[in-house]
């Protein structure tokens, strides 16, 4: 089957990419990097060396992926949202690589258009930021967040609802309940 890299992307040695994958106009993959099966990459988007990127992973146009960034399977990045890898960047006083912290985004988590993700927080699994959220902690699974900084405005389900109160989607019929904290499907 193979991937499809635009003509204007550049995909620098050592790069791993899966079959579907599709990198659009003026991309620029970095050594070491591995992007995973049936991804999609839009217009203008970096990944940094060494990233590594899940399956079926959607990022929209104007993303950098930088170094310390994870992404797992099925996350989708909205156009220009922002990932940082440094907490006190100094031109003057680079750290490098080695210092970069390290920011997971879980399975399935959505980000939203123009959000920013301050590094060294954990995105869970079917979260979702909205746009121009500014997440500045650690989010919980399902977690809706919202605002500057980001705050936990409600619960979603793996299809993207957000949960009423009951916790039981409307959508699909997934049920949930909050234990210690943290929404898990209930079986």
């Amino acid at each position: 089957m193979g991937s499809f890299v635009h003509p204007t992307a550049v995909v620098d040695e050592g790069v791993s990419i899966g079959d579907g994958t599709k990198v659009w106009h003026f991309c620029h993959i970095q050594s070491g990097a591995t992007i995973g099966q049936n991804c999609s990459l839009g217009q203008n988007v970096n990944v940094a060396n060494d990233v590594v990127i899940g399956n079926g992973v959607k990022i929209q146009n104007n993303v950098s992926v930088y170094q310390g960034v994870e992404l797992g399977d099925w996350v989708f990045c909205g156009p220009s949202c922002v990932f940082t890898n440094d907490l006190t960047p100094r031109s003057k006083y680079p750290k490098g690589s080695s210092n970069y912290l390290r920011t997971p985004v879980r399975t399935g988590a959505s980000i939203g258009a123009n959000a920013t993700i301050v590094c060294g927080h954990e995105i869970g699994e079917w979260a979702m930021i909205g746009a121009g959220a500014v997440v500045t902690t650690d989010v919980p699974a399902h977690a809706l967040m919202l605002g500057v900084p980001a705050r936990r405005a409600g619960w979603v389900c793996e299809c993207g609802a957000v949960l009423p109160e009951g916790l039981a989607c409307g959508s699909c019929g997934r049920k949930y309940e909050l234990v210690a904290n943290q929404l898990k499907e209930s079986r």
